[in-house]
């Protein structure tokens, strides 16, 4: 299948290259390195405070990711949200390197809470893929050239969510996954990183979902595999042929995505279902399962020996990897919508009116440390639905109107 390749680059706004350096602290996909929302390297600061803040040109939840020296996000503007934009700005200044605008050649139809710049950006660390709820699709390479785009909707039409799409796509060797998943013509992709063809197309639950794939690969010398989690339940897709290694079957959460450590997968289903896959591909074991560790909107993280959920009500919890067993609750100031991030033995939690709350985390207890409350614009009911991309001493995080980085301070 040839990509269609959509004559509608608008834009190519000021160029400025800047060398990046690239390190294994890159946060190149939603919820970050291996998609766990933790940082190896990183240091969320005791009291946070903001670095700088910077106007973006339209709407979006999608997460920034971060590649060297830039961040890239993406926006869309216009009365239809029907102008698509990815921005890349420096990190340490927030000043603008470059600027590329496209026009929507899906629906661009959402939810007023939502915007059709829901799905986060992703990176090989050479280029960046961007991807809207209206099903576009495109490749730049870190200075802003356009390498191909892709309307997928003009080759796939009977997409249908009047919500809107949500679902971040995911890099794996030489294969982009987008999953387009809905409740008519559902499906996931496997692209090909250098030009936007199909390498394999699967047929997917007629369902709508909004979760984002993830990469599994339990071994050095396996192949990468694919996760991808729906309604219906999880199942591993070998990236570079699309086959399916093994499937679970299994109510799982349409919205929060699983979270790998070592050979197990930690699945919101039920609240948590902790999954042990076979090596012979025959369908994972289930180890434990957990109601009061339920995620909700939120992904789970795993920091400190701790596996964490944050609930609706605002609760966060701590339950052992091991058998699911509650530690402790901790109560923060909700709602959230977005993922805590973490590093060490903290997590920064963002709640959706703006409350930054930094964590200590151990077995024994939580201990609320710094908060900070992020200037949202109360004329418009601004939200912060993103979830934040750490590194270093740094979380940055955007709303509709603004992308702020929080530090310390010092």
């Amino acid at each position: 299948m040839l990509p269609r390749l959509a004559p509608f680059c608008l834009g190519l706004l000021s160029i400025l290259p800047v060398p990046a350096t690239h390190a294994a602290a890159d946060w190149l996909q939603f919820r970050g390195p291996a998609s766990t929302a933790v940082s190896e390297t990183g240091q969320i600061p005791e009291t946070p405070t903001i670095d700088w803040s910077v106007p973006l040109p339209g709407r979006g939840l999608s997460s920034p990711i971060l590649v060297g020296d830039r961040l890239f996000v993406t926006c869309s503007s216009g009365s239809r949200q029907d102008l698509l934009e990815l921005l890349c700005l420096e990190t340490n200044t927030g000043k603008t390197l470059w600027r590329r605008a496209l026009r929507a050649t899906g629906r661009t139809m959402t939810y007023p809470k939502t915007s059709v710049a829901a799905p986060s950006p992703c990176s090989d660390g050479k280029r960046v893929f961007a991807t809207w709820s209206c099903n576009d699709v495109a490749a730049f390479d870190l200075e802003g050239t356009l390498l191909w785009t892709r309307g997928i909707t003009a080759d796939y039409p009977n997409v249908s969510n009047s919500l809107g799409m949500a679902s971040s796509p995911l890099v794996i060797g030489n294969t982009l996954v987008v999953m387009v998943e809905n409740d008519s013509e559902s499906y996931s992709l496997g692209l090909d990183v250098r030009s936007g063809r199909n390498l394999w197309k699967l047929d997917r639950p007629k369902a709508a979902n909004w979760t984002s794939p993830v990469l599994w690969q339990p071994s050095p010398d396996a192949r990468p595999a694919a996760l991808l989690q729906s309604s219906k339940g999880l199942t591993a897709v070998d990236a570079s042929t699309g086959s399916v290694l093994w499937d679970f079957q299994g109510n799982a959460s349409s919205m929060s995505s699983c979270v790998v450590s070592g050979t197990r997968i930690f699945a919101p289903a039920g609240g948590i279902t902790a999954l042990q896959p076979a090596p012979d591909g025959a369908p994972p074991v289930s180890l434990w399962n957990s109601r009061q560790l339920n995620p909700s909107t939120t992904s789970p993280v795993l920091i400190a020996g701790l596996l964490l959920t944050t609930n609706n009500a605002g609760v966060l919890t701590a339950g052992s990897p091991e058998d699911g067993a509650v530690r402790w609750k901790q109560r923060l100031t909700g709602p959230f919508s977005a993922t805590p991030v973490g590093a060490g033995n903290r997590i920064l939690a963002v709640s959706e009116k703006g409350l930054v709350q930094v964590v200590e985390v151990s077995p024994a207890e939580a201990k609320p440390l710094g908060q900070l409350q992020l200037p949202l614009q109360e004329d418009t009911k601004e939200l912060i639905l993103s979830t934040p991309a750490l590194r270093g001493n740094h979380a940055y995080i955007r709303t509709d109107s603004t992308l702020w980085r929080i530090g310390s301070g010092r």
